[in-house]
């Protein structure tokens, strides 16, 4: 098999659904048209981070230890949201195998999790400096300066268009856009690129509205403008495109508040700092930190089995899962909760622990992805009338992290061009394949 150059655009939400009319898709359906579009089975937890380092290692959460889009640090009691070290993930990265067996090539990674200061000769991720002066929108990268250079082509990138209410499709078409100048500039063999657009609208309005199908549209003009891009530079008869999706959405209709739970049943503690209440995790004999439909909730000793008989018994919640439950679900890892939690299909899993609005903390109504110990859609909401984000759950229509057990959590892994490209036995694939995959594309291996 010939060496390809191939360039991997993730494109969260997108489902195989939406390939059975493909209206709205007219450049993914032009790629699946030339090539194979696959059901894939994604990993559990089915959330960014965790998904994103399975592709990249080819591993399980279990093994990479990227467990949940959040990190606990007992060390340090403290949870910390979207860490972007590249070193957090655990397993040679496929970036790095490429250049044992050929040192000549070169990679790229667009705005991809856990990329910074990755051994990739090309990186762009986000990384906003915060100064006495307010907030520097910023983007890393390497080689240095390129960020820079690419904000004279096409502009700076602008993180309220990438996340909070003001999102975007905007910040999936900079992207775009700086991927055909990074392969005009770079020419990386391999390049990973994030297309995040669909994932907001998904939580915001939900799966299964037709208003989804023009948000859909959008972000399929994202993917033209790489596609074209590698047409006008000439590049297109090299290249292999390989589109995925890290999870699908389920339509939600609730929250659930595991902390205030666990605060009313006494698992729970805070201290009050100037009349605000914040966590107390030293203290306390159990903690959720929740994720999506997902809470890794960390016990004192002797505390696991009276919290779990607890979180069992809660409206919303559907499973529970002990260590060995997780290894079945191959998410046992030290970084783990002692207990793992799933919420219902339909239900999401809020962070909050306070009951009264007077003493919620300092960042409950402001876009603070890192301090929060969970993850805050409603950072995707204006409190109507004012500049703070709302604290109305209700607005929440879709979420995803549930376990992929059943034909609607099936993803998508299509694959440009004549390649004999399908990944594990028997045409199942599981998008711990991928790695392999790329790495056969790239090098021009022929697949087992």
């Amino acid at each position: 098999m010939k060496r390809k150059r191939v360039i991997v655009m993730d494109v969260v939400g997108l489902s195989p659904d939406h390939f059975e009319s493909g209206a709205e898709i007219p450049h993914l359906r032009g790629l699946f048209e030339n090539g194979r579009l696959y059901r894939t089975r994604t990993v559990f937890p089915a959330l960014t981070l965790p998904v994103q380092a399975s592709v990249t290692t080819g591993l399980a959460p279990a093994a990479h230890g990227v467990v949940a889009n959040g990190f606990y640090f007992p060390e340090q009691y403290q949870v910390a949201f979207w860490e972007q070290a590249s070193s957090l993930v655990r397993g040679e990265r496929v970036w790095e195998r490429l250049k044992a067996k050929d040192p000549s090539i070169k990679t790229a990674l667009l705005f991809f999790q856990n990329s910074l200061y990755a051994s990739s000769d090309v990186v762009i991720t986000p990384k906003p400096l915060h100064t006495e002066e307010g907030l520097v929108q910023w983007c890393y990268s390497k080689p240095v300066g390129l960020y820079e250079s690419l904000c004279q082509e096409i502009g700076a990138f602008e993180l309220m268009h990438y996340w909070g209410p003001l999102a975007s499709i905007e910040s999936s078409r900079w992207i775009a856009r700086a991927a055909v100048q990074v392969l005009d500039r770079e020419r990386p063999d391999l390049m990973f690129v994030y297309l995040p657009h669909l994932d907001y609208c998904s939580q915001k309005m939900g799966p299964e509205v037709p208003e989804i199908l023009d948000e859909l549209a959008l972000v399929d003009e994202a993917v033209g403008i790489v596609v074209e891009g590698v047409r006008d530079l000439g590049l297109y008869e090299e290249t292999v495109f390989v589109v995925f999706s890290e999870y699908t959405f389920s339509e939600v209709r609730g929250d659930v508040s595991l902390n205030r739970v666990l605060r009313d049943e006494g698992f729970l503690r805070v201290r009050e700092i100037n009349g605000r209440e914040y966590l107390d995790l030293e203290l306390s004999p159990a903690f959720a930190m929740v994720d999506h439909q997902v809470a890794h909730v960390y016990t004192k000793p002797g505390m696991e089995a009276p919290v779990r008989r607890l979180l069992e018994d809660t409206p919303g919640v559907d499973r529970v899962m002990d260590r060995k439950e997780q290894a079945l679900e191959g998410v046992d890892h030290p970084r783990s909760g002692d207990l793992v939690a799933v919420s219902a299909r339909d239900r999401w899993f809020s962070y909050p622990w306070w009951h009264d609005a007077d003493r919620e903390p300092d960042f409950a109504r402001h876009i603070d992805i890192h301090r929060k110990p969970g993850y805050d859609p409603l950072e995707l909401f204006f409190e109507e009338g004012t500049l703070e984000i709302s604290r109305d759950t209700d607005l929440i229509h879709g979420s995803h992290g549930y376990p992929p057990c059943e034909a609607r959590d099936d993803t998508v892994l299509l694959v440009s061009g004549d390649v004999n490209s399908a990944p594990g036995p028997g045409g199942e694939v599981r998008i711990t394949d991928m790695a392999g995959m790329i790495q056969g594309l790239c090098l021009g291996e022929t697949p087992a």
